[in-house]
């Protein structure tokens, strides 16, 4: 398992992405949530990034993938704090491989609440270099319909390099071999790129706000209605990431 064999990498990486989001200012908060076989909040609402990144340190990566259920906690039951802003803006950073097998709610509910809460997702993938998986899928889903992206840290080790050697080994024709402070390098390098652009990408956003047309609704069904939006700029080159919609607040 590619957290399990990396995981200090990320504890430092995610850490630094604490100390980026959380600054002491006390318009930014966060909370830590793990999931194993169940979602577990280790550390609620807060504005100081040192309980969060000392309660990091503690964790172990295990068995069970409770993601709904985790994203479901993280959407629906944060506190508030003092002095946080009117709206916040609220962001869901994941850092698992998409892979769930025991949730309690489905992808679909995890969704429509994250939605209707107005959250958007990111993720960090910790799959191994090489393999695909059903969850991969899923985590590209659940970000781009709330308008983030997933990080590939693991993913990329060789595109900078000539991966394949002419001549066989045993440990295989990599150019990167695994044991190697090459290697180890790279992953590092890789992981800790994914934390700056996520975190570039959290702290550089536009809001965009304007008013509906119903198209003649009635109230009370045009606040049950989601609503599709679609984002478009006149500049060549450019990628856009956007919420795909929204629920109206009743």
């Amino acid at each position: 398992n590619a957290m399990k064999i990396h995981w200090k990498k990320y504890q430092d990486a995610i850490s630094e992405l604490i100390l980026n989001l959380l600054p002491g200012d006390k318009r930014f908060a966060g909370y830590l949530i793990s999931y194993g076989n169940t979602p577990e909040l280790q550390v609620n609402t807060t504005t100081d990034s040192e309980p969060l990144v000392q309660k990091l340190a503690l964790m172990k990566p295990g068995g069970g993938a409770a993601l709904y259920d985790a994203i479901y906690m993280a959407c629906s039951s944060r506190a508030l704090v003092k002095g946080e802003p009117y709206e916040p803006r609220r962001i869901i950073v994941i850092i698992g491989d998409g892979h769930d097998n025991a949730s309690k709610h489905t992808l679909n509910e995890v969704l429509e609440v994250a939605q209707k809460n107005l959250v958007t997702i990111y993720g960090m993938s910790t799959a191994a270099f090489g393999f695909k998986s059903e969850g991969e899928e899923t985590l590209t889903r659940i970000v781009e319909d709330t308008g983030g992206r997933v990080e590939y840290p693991l993913n990329t080790l060789y595109k900078d390099v000539s991966g394949f050697l002419s001549t066989p080994s045993d440990e295989g024709n990599y150019a990167l071999k695994v044991g190697t402070g090459g290697y180890a390098g790279e992953i590092s390098s890789n992981i800790f790129k994914a934390v700056t652009n996520i975190a570039g990408e959290v702290t550089t956003q536009y809001i965009l706000r304007y008013i509906p047309d119903t198209g003649g609704d009635t109230a009370k069904s045009a606040a049950k209605q989601f609503r599709n939006i679609k984002v478009a700029v006149d500049l060549p080159g450019v990628k856009l990431r956007y919420r795909k919609g929204y629920f109206p607040v009743n």
